[in-house]
Formats: structure tokens, sequence, C-alpha cells
């Protein structure tokens, strides 16, 4: 009994949060104007030599710190 009560409480709360949230949308329709230039590139992280700079920089730090942390036999 005490179970069903539970289920019954829990199923009333989630309906009135549920129908809480769908009465709070708006039913405006929104114009929403989104000006994106694709044809300009002029942004640093959009040229690739950026990329394959800071690439091969990577590289070379890996490989650096790879090569440093060996255990030298002597």
């Amino acid at each position: 009994m005490k179970h069903w009560i539970n289920k019954k409480i829990s199923l009333l709360a989630l309906g009135v949060i549920s129908s809480y949230y769908l009465l709070a949308q708006d039913d405006k329709k929104l114009d929403i104007d989104i000006d994106v230039n694709k044809g300009d590139n002029s942004t640093w992280y959009q040229q690739p030599w950026v990329w394959i700079v800071g690439g091969a920089v990577f590289i070379l730090l890996l490989v650096a710190m790879l090569k440093g942390s060996g255990r030298r036999k002597d």
C-alpha cells in the first residue's frame, strides 16, 4: 500500500513539473538573424599554417620530454 502511494505521488509531481515546463514555452515566433561570414578567413585559428606549426611544436616538445625521461644505465 505504501509503495503504491509513493508511486502515485511521484507521478503527480512529475506531471506537475512537466506541465509547468510545457506551459512556460513561448508561443511567439522568434526571428533570429545570424550573420556568419563564411568567406572571411581572417581569424588566426582558421589558418592552416597555424595548425601545422602548432602541431610541429607539440610533437617536438613531446619527443623532447619522452627522450629525457628514459633511464640511464651507468
